[in-house]
C-alpha cells in the first residue's frame, strides 16, 4: 500500500466507525438492537445512499477493488473472527444438561422444525429463494435450512437481560436451549461451507472436508475444552490481572481459526469454538468476558457490521416477497417447534410460547452466517438482503413478544417474604460457598429445615450459572421441596463477597432467595423488585448503613434509615 492508499484506508476506517458508534448509540436509546445503527451506517455510507448520491465519494472512501479493498477484507475478516470468539464464550455446555429434558426437547425441536421447513422450501420453490446455475440444489437447500435453524444466543441473552429474566429459570431454561442450537447449527453450516467449495458437495474431496470438521469439533470440544482448562488455572495462579487470560484466549482464537480455514471451513468457525472450550471453564470470569465484550463492541463489531451496508444495495436488492416469505417460514418453524416442545414437557402455555418466541431472535448470528454465505456464492445479494432483513425483524419482535406473553400484575414484592429471623447485618463468610452455607444456616433456624437442604441446591444453581449483577448486588435463589413459601434471607458484607459478577465488582448486598417448587411467579418478580430498588450507588450505600432489620425494611419501603 502507497502513502495515499494508507490516508484513505485510515480515513475511511474512521468515518465508518464513527457513524456506526453514534447510529448504534441512538438505536439503543430508542430501545433497539444496537446492531440497527450499525447496519444503517453502512447502509448510508455504501452503495444504497453515497454510492447513489456522490457515487465518486463514495468510490474513492470505498472502493470495490484494489489495495484498500484489500485492507478492509482483511480487517472485517478479523472482526469476524474475534466476534465469533466472544459469542463463544457465552456458549456453557453444562448448562442444556442441567436444564434436563425441557432445554434438550427444545433445542432439538429448535433446529429440527426450521430445519425441515426451511429444505423443503428451498428444494419445492428454488426460483423464490433465488438458486444460482453454479450451485447444487442440495447444497443450497442444506444451506437456507440451516440459515433458519441458527439463533443468536448473544442476541438471545441480551433481550433477557434488558427484560430482567437472565438470572431466572426461564432465562437458564432459554440459554441453555440456544446453546445446542447455536452449536449444531454453526457445525452444520461448516460443512455445507465446506462442501460447496468441492462443487456438488459430492466425493472423497467433500466426504474428507466432513470428517476434518466432526473431527476437529470433537477434538476441540473434548481435549481442547479439557487443555484451555488446566491452562486458565495455570495462567490465574501466576497472574492476578486479567490481560494475560485476554491474551492467552487470542492467541487460541486465531490459532483455532488458522486451523478451521486451512480445513477448508470459514476462519471464524474455528475461533467460535475456541470460545466454546474456553467459554466453558469455571476459570474464565465474568470480568473477563465482560472485558472482550467490550473489546470487540466498540471497535471490530461495529465496523463488521457497518461493513454489510457496503456490500450491496439494499434498496436495489430488497424484494418484498422474498422477505415476507422468509419471515414467516422462520418464524413458524422456531416459534412453534421450540413452543410445542416447551409445552410437551409440562411447562404453562404463556412460558412456553415466550420461548419460541425468545428462541426466534437471529440477529448477529444470521448474518454473518449470510455474509460467509455471499462471499462463498452460495447465495445471491436479493437473498442476502432477505436474510439480514429477516434477522433484524425477528430480533427486534422477539423482546416484544416475550414481554407481552409474560406479562402480568405484579403481585409479589421484595419487602413481602423479608423477616427480622433471616436478617444478616454483617456477615462474616468472605467467599461464595461459604456465604451461601453461613446464610443457609440463618433461614434453617427460621424455617426448620436442614441447612445442608437448602444450600446443597443454591450451590447446584450457583454452579450452573453465577447470580452476581451488577452494582454490588448478587441473587442466589433456589427451590426447596419442602419450603411451603417464598422466603429471602439479606445478608449485608462490608468487604464484599465475589459472586462474578460481569462487572467485577465483589456482591455487598446479598439476597438468598427461596422457593416452593410449585412457584407462581414469585422469582421474576422479585429480582425485578431487586433490580428496580437497587439501580444506584447511592441506595446500594444507604442499605449497607442500616443496622437493623427495621432501618433496612423503612429504607425499601422508601422511609429512610
Amino acid at each position: 500500500m502507497l502513502s495515499h492508499h494508507i490516508t484513505i484506508a485510515f480515513l475511511s476506517m474512521g468515518i465508518l466507525l464513527a457513524t456506526a458508534r453514534i447510529l448504534g448509540e441512538i438505536a439503543h436509546r430508542f430501545g433497539l438492537p444496537q446492531v440497527l445503527g450499525e447496519i444503517l451506517a453502512g447502509v448510508l455510507l455504501g452503495p444504497t445512499v453515497l454510492g447513489t448520491l456522490a457515487p465518486e465519494a463514495g468510490a474513492m472512501l470505498f472502493p470495490r477493488e484494489g489495495e484498500i479493498t484489500l485492507f478492509f477484507d482483511g480487517l472485517i475478516t478479523l472482526a469476524i473472527t474475534l466476534y465469533m470468539l466472544v459469542a463463544g464464550m457465552a456458549v456453557n455446555l453444562s448448562s442444556i444438561w442441567r436444564q434436563g429434558k425441557t432445554a434438550t426437547a427444545v433445542s432439538l425441536a429448535g433446529i429440527l422444525f426450521p430445519f425441515a421447513m426451511g429444505f423443503a422450501a428451498a428444494l419445492a420453490f428454488p426460483t423464490l429463494w433465488g438458486l444460482e446455475s453454479n450451485v447444487a440444489p442440495i447444497v443450497f437447500a442444506l444451506f437456507f435450512a440451516t440459515a433458519l435453524s441458527i439463533s443468536a444466543l448473544p442476541v438471545i441473552v441480551k433481550i433477557l437481560i434488558d427484560l430482567g429474566l437472565y438470572r431466572s429459570d426461564f432465562g437458564m431454561l432459554v440459554v441453555g436451549s440456544a446453546v445446542f442450537n447455536d452449536l449444531v447449527g454453526f457445525v452444520i453450516f461448516a460443512i455445507v461451507l465446506g462442501i460447496a467449495d468441492v462443487g456438488s458437495g459430492t466425493g472423497p474431496h467433500a466426504i474428507g472436508i466432513l470428517w476434518m470438521t466432526l473431527t476437529f469439533t470433537a477434538l476441540v470440544l473434548t481435549v481442547g475444552r479439557w487443555g484451555s482448562h488446566r491452562v486458565l488455572a495455570w495462567v490465574q495462579a501466576r497472574s492476578n490481572v486479567p490481560g494475560a487470560v485476554i491474551s492467552f484466549s487470542l492467541v487460541s482464537a486465531l490459532l483455532g481459526a488458522a486451523l478451521a480455514q486451512w480445513i477448508g471451513i470459514h476462519a471464524c468457525f474455528g475461533s467460535f469454538l475456541v470460545g466454546v472450550a474456553l467459554g466453558d471453564s469455571s476459570h474464565l470470569r465474568e470480568q473477563t468476558r465482560f472485558i472482550l465484550d467490550r473489546f470487540t463492541s466498540f471497535f471490530f463489531a461495529p465496523i463488521f457490521f457497518a461493513s454489510i451496508g457496503l456490500r450491496t444495495n439494499f434498496l436495489l436488492h430488497f424484494d418484498g416477497l422474498l422477505f415476507v416469505s422468509m419471515v414467516v417460514i422462520a418464524t413458524i418453524g422456531k416459534v412453534v417447534g421450540c413452543g410445542l416442545a416447551a409445552r410437551f414437557t409440562g411447562m404453562e402455555k404463556r412460558e412456553a410460547w415466550a420461548v419460541g418466541f425468545a428462541m426466534n431472535a437471529r440477529g448477529a448470528m444470521q448474518i454473518i452466517l449470510g455474509l460467509v454465505a455471499l462471499e462463498a456464492g452460495l447465495i445471491n445479494e436479493r437473498l442476502f438482503v432477505a436474510l439480514v432483513a429477516m434477522a433484524l425483524f425477528t430480533t427486534l419482535t422477539s423482546g416484544p413478544a416475550i414481554k407481552k406473553l409474560l406479562s402480568r400484575k405484579i403481585t409479589h414484592r421484595l419487602t413481602d417474604y423479608l423477616s427480622a429471623k433471616t436478617f444478616c447485618p454483617h456477615l462474616a463468610s468472605e467467599g461464595r460457598w461459604e456465604a451461601i452455607r453461613e446464610m443457609a444456616e440463618k433461614v434453617g433456624r427460621a424455617t426448620g429445615i436442614p441447612p445442608e437442604e437448602i444450600a446443597v441446591p443454591v450451590l447446584k444453581r450457583e454452579r450452573a450459572m453465577a447470580t452476581g449483577i451488577e452494582n454490588g448486588i448478587a441473587v442466589p435463589h433456589a427451590r426447596i421441596d419442602r419450603l411451603r413459601k417464598p422466603v429471602v434471607s439479606v445478608a449485608l458484607s462490608g468487604s464484599g463477597v465475589d459472586f462474578d459478577a460481569p462487572d467485577g465488582k465483589k456482591a455487598q448486598i446479598i439476597f438468598l432467595i427461596l422457593l416452593p417448587e410449585a412457584d407462581d411467579g414469585t422469582l421474576l418478580d422479585v429480582l425485578a423488585d431487586i433490580a428496580r430498588k437497587f439501580s444506584s450507588d447511592e441506595m446500594l450505600g444507604s442499605a449497607l448503613q442500616t443496622r437493623s432489620f427495621g432501618e433496612f425494611l423503612g429504607l425499601l419501603k422508601g422511609d429512610g434509615p
